[in-house]
């Protein structure tokens, strides 16, 4: 049966009635179709907690609603004349515990309440998000397409409340029905459609897009089994696959009029007029699920449109079943489906590769083919397709989606029939890059091979694009200094290590000729595995006569890959970083030979958080007392009036208030880690939290041999020396390693063993406690950082892009230590360099230290080397932690010589820390340093990221519902 709104007409029957009746099911309108209602009387024992009797609470006010939307330019009206009640809410929700059941009848227990409730709620996002796309669809707007191999939601209850202003009124509903909204909304499981920071700033930005009234969607993946469920053993950290999808999810809706087909292998195959088609290989479905995203005070609803994939119907060998080979037939349908099972799997393997790379690109086909339908469908008869870019904008979110860029120009010449001319031009003003990092492995390189034969079609594509860009930059830079131009190919091409096109290796050719240099050193000649195919000549148009093979310093040896990140900047029009140091970094090291040649490309859009979910739901005491210091709460939406807190900071009164809101987070931080880990904290101590992806550069591992290094110096001193040395700290991390990184997971199991040893020591009993939360994730956050006192972002300086948990602690009061890495440097502009515990190398330094290393000029600290030797002394266990610190030794290799500069920084960390002891003593002087780091965080939320983004990427303008 299909849930329908409250109306304005329904909810005064609702309300006035609701203790002695409810709503009974007649039957079906014939003319509407919608369902026709009568009150029974009741009593109120039918209410109970256990066992709901509830029939229907639906009326037919949707099709009257949806006429009044149709016959006005926006969707005020009807939309803004009923806000629900608790009274209507409670037979909602009694309604879908009834009528759209995920669980038995006899019982109404959280997990039924949860899963009714969501429904509830999800009632009106629906009418709005309707409401919104209707007016979209009829305004014919610009909209942006936000594309991101992962989005980390969270749980949507509380959020989507808040959003919507009903917090108080489900929270009244709930408690009515003999519930607690707290311990409703902890039924949800957080979705497992992300991992770090790159799907949490996905995930802030729909919150932002919605609240600004911003035409955009969001494109994913639906992972069945997420990236995995991270248990704490005794042997360090093991995956099991997540079960979020278990007892099904009511946010999603399933679209099963929206899928569009995605093809693997097969063949290019050539038309008589020049034309390609890709045929033959394997073809799987996309299938939609679309989930709402409401923006906060308004009707705005946009959506986040996730893809699965299945075999379709056609597909399936039916004689292969009915011949009693099962195995076979069910092949084809796995392959399918295993396409969405797991978020990043393992690609040590050659399947594992295959797999990474057709989650890519079913994101990129499905949502094209989808973003490219809304098009058509809002041109009508006449499709102008010069005026796609005037009308769509595509946003990369790291490289992931790269294959937007052949997969665009794909299906403009090979289904819509356009010129390469016409197709090239349209995508370069369409699409758009944004770069999350410098580390090298994350700046994808895909093997030309495996391309070829997953993506004919589009290592066609690719190559002609290749072969633009070198023109390009031979029409730039000329032929006659062929060295320079070699080193600028080098570094510039998309295709690594592959012979340049026939038409360069000419020109090349003639221009060495010119030079009178001998074309022997420097013109090779072709290797017959080497060529082009016939069907790859003729789809970049080359000359097939007389070929001649160029190459620029090619190894034969080295591997021929697709460098995806050089495809972006080539086929894209704007390249953003996300942090101004980072921003830098990408326009003087990453990309420079591209930014020299097209600067205006490059822009900074410096990454942040939403401060609804951040602040404003997970941390409501010091979000009452914001908003009574500044005399508003139009902070949650414009946080430029945080800044006003700076003029208060040494108030007394505030300062008090402030820490209270802190001790009283902090002992639901103690009473959560009780229920997670068994151990016991003191509120009273300082919460000292890291908690990110696990990752060398992260430097947990600094983290820890500081703490080692703390714990050893106290257990050289006497029980009141230890006390006037030392401030009692509870050094809290979380994170998960990556399944294959061997080196992050010895890093996991360092942090555990230390906790055990350190924890279970009586004579350090609260003066030091270690804590690794298990499974960190959203909900755990919104948990840990509103209590936390300490934030370490310590990351070795110039690996970091920019970090947005730094942002969350900094909104949330929470003092950092780190280093000026990423964002940190924004942050410590803000907050006030006082405020900020600074320590480490500087980015511009890096490469001196590590060549310092390299040439054994380096001497570690004698305390770092002690730390050292405390570890293999085997105080921490029986555990060989060889390799570990084996990796902070030596001066070159592989794994070796202290990559990160841990032992670097040692020292000037250790040191920082102690000011950070001096500062937490004197609590006054602390509680000011919180409140101007709350009142610095008004540069970090995603509303002045997208902003930016929207007016300076996209051009696309707010679209307020009239």
């Amino acid at each position: 049966m299909a849930t329908l709104p409250f109306s304005a007409t329904s909810a005064q029957s609702m309300s006035i009635s609701h203790s002695k009746f409810i709503f009974g099911f007649m039957g079906f309108n014939r003319t509407t179709h919608n369902p026709e209602l009568f009150l029974i009387r009741t009593p109120r024992s039918s209410y109970s907690r256990r066992k709901l009797s509830v029939k229907n609470v639906a009326s037919n006010q949707k099709q009257k609603l949806k006429d009044s939307v149709t016959q006005k330019e926006g969707i005020a009206g009807d939309l803004d004349t009923f806000i629900p009640d608790s009274a209507s809410i409670a037979s909602s929700i009694k309604y879908h515990a009834e009528f759209t059941p995920s669980f038995s009848t006899e019982q109404f227990e959280l997990p039924k309440a949860y899963f009714a409730t969501a429904e509830s709620v999800r009632d009106t996002l629906i009418i709005n998000w309707n409401a919104t796309y209707d007016y979209y669809e009829k305004m014919n707007v610009k909209q942006a397409y936000y594309l991101s191999m992962e989005y980390l939601q969270g749980r949507a209850l509380l959020n989507a409340i808040g959003n919507l202003e009903l917090s108080g009124a489900y929270a009244e509903a709930l408690r009515k029905l003999g519930h607690n909204l707290e311990d409703v909304a902890r039924q949800e499981p957080d979705a497992a459609l992300g991992n770090g920071g790159l799907g949490r700033l996905a995930s802030c930005f729909l919150d932002s897009l919605a609240t600004l009234n911003y035409p955009a969607w969001g494109y994913g993946l639906r992972y069945k089994y997420g990236l995995f469920k991270q248990h704490i053993t005794k042997d360090g950290q093991e995956e099991v696959a997540e079960n979020w999808l278990e007892m099904g999810n009511p946010w999603e809706i399933v679209r099963n009029d929206v899928s569009y087909p995605v093809k693997f292998y097969g063949e290019v195959t050539s038309g008589a007029d020049g034309s390609k088609q890709w045929v033959g290989g394997e073809n799987v479905v996309a299938l939609a699920y679309d989930v709402p995203i409401p923006g906060y005070k308004t009707k705005t609803t946009i959506n986040l449109r996730l893809w699965s994939t299945k075999l379709a119907p056609e597909e399936f060998d039916l004689g292969a079943f009915n011949a009693g080979d099962h195995a076979k037939a069910y092949a084809a349908m796995k392959n399918a489906e295993k396409i969405c099972y797991i978020l990043y799997p393992g690609d040590e393997s050659l399947e594992g590769k295959t797999l990474r790379l057709k989650q890519q690109y079913t994101l990129c086909s499905a949502s094209l083919q989808d973003i490219i339908a809304r098009f058509e469908r809002r041109s009508g008869e006449l499709v102008k397709w010069e005026n796609f870019p005037e009308k769509v904008a595509v946003q990369m979110n790291d490289t992931h989606p790269t294959l937007c860029i052949p997969e665009l120009i794909r299906i403009l010449m090979d289904v819509k029939g356009l010129s390469w001319k016409e197709a090239w031009d349209i995508t370069r003003r369409t699409v758009a890059y944004t770069n999350h990092t410098v580390l090298p492995e994350a700046l994808e390189k895909w093997s030309l091979e495996l391309m070829q034969e997953l993506l004919p079609r589009h290592v066609e594509i690719i190559r002609r694009i290749d072969e633009e860009l070198v023109h390009t930059i031979i029409a730039e830079y000329g032929t006659e200094d062929l060295d320079m131009l070699k080193q600028k190919l080098k570094q510039m091409r998309i295709l690594d290590n592959v012979e340049l096109p026939d038409s360069i290796a000419e020109l090349l050719f003639k221009s060495e000729e010119n030079s009178a240099v001998d074309p022997a050193e420097e013109v090779e000649s072709s290797v017959e595995e080497n060529k082009p195919t016939a069907e790859e000549d003729e789809s970049v148009g080359l000359d097939t006569e007389n070929k001649k093979e160029v190459t620029v310093d090619e190894a034969p040896k080295l591997p021929k890959v697709v460098r995806m990140a050089n495809l972006c900047v080539a086929g894209g029009y704007a390249v953003n970083g996300v942090a101004e140091i980072h921003s830098e970094i990408v326009k003087s090291e990453v990309f420079n030979e591209f930014y020299k040649l097209w600067p205006e490309k490059f822009q900074n859009k410096t990454n942040g958080v939403t401060p609804r979910r951040w602040i404003r739901f997970c941390n409501p005491d010091l979000s009452k007392i914001i908003t009574k210091w500044i005399g508003t709460e139009d902070w949650v939406v414009d946080t430029e009036k945080l800044v006003t807190l700076r003029k208060f900071a040494d108030n007394e009164e505030l300062q008090s208030e402030w820490r209270e809101a802190k001790r009283r987070n902090k002992i639901k931080v103690a009473s959560f880690l009780k229920e997670k880990t068994g151990y016991f904290v003191d509120p009273d101590a300082m919460f000292d939290v890291q908690v990110k992806r696990i990752h060398e550069y992260k430097r947990q591992l600094l983290n820890i041999m500081g703490i080692i290094y703390r714990y050893k110096k106290m257990k050289e001193m006497s029980p009141e020396e230890r006390k006037i040395k030392f401030v009692p700290r509870v050094c809290i991390f979380g994170g998960k390693a990556f399944a294959t990184y061997v080196q992050a997971k010895r890093i996991v199991k360092f942090i555990t063993d230390v906790g055990v040893r350190v924890n279970h020591d009586p004579e350090i009993g609260d003066l030091l406690k270690v804590v690794f939360v298990p499974d960190y994730n959203v909900s755990v956050a919104e948990v840990l950082i509103p209590g936390s006192e300490l934030s370490q972002h310590i990351s070795t300086a110039g690996m970091e892009a920019s970090g947005t948990s730094n942002m969350k602690f900094a909104m949330n009061g929470c003092i950092q230590i780190g280093t000026l890495d990423g964002a940190n440097v924004e942050i410590r502009q803000e907050v006030g360099e006082d405020n900020f515990f600074l320590f480490g190398a500087q980015a511009h330094e890096i490469a001196g230290l590590r060549k310092e290393r390299t040439e054994g000029k380096f001497v570690p600290d004698p305390r770092f080397e002690e730390v050292k030797a405390f570890v293999r002394s085997g105080v921490f266990g029986p555990y060989n932690y060889e390799e570990l610190m084996g990796s902070l030794e030596g001066n070159e290799g592989y794994g070796r010589a202290d990559y990160f500069l841990v032992g670097k920084d040692f020292p000037s960390y250790i040191e920082c820390q102690e000011k950070v002891d001096e500062a937490y003593r004197d609590q006054k002087r602390w509680t000011k340093m919180s409140i101007l780091n709350t009142a610095g965080s008004f540069k970090f939320s995603s509303d002045r990221t997208i902003h930016e983004y929207a007016r300076d990427i996209w051009g696309i303008e707010p679209v307020v519902l009239a």
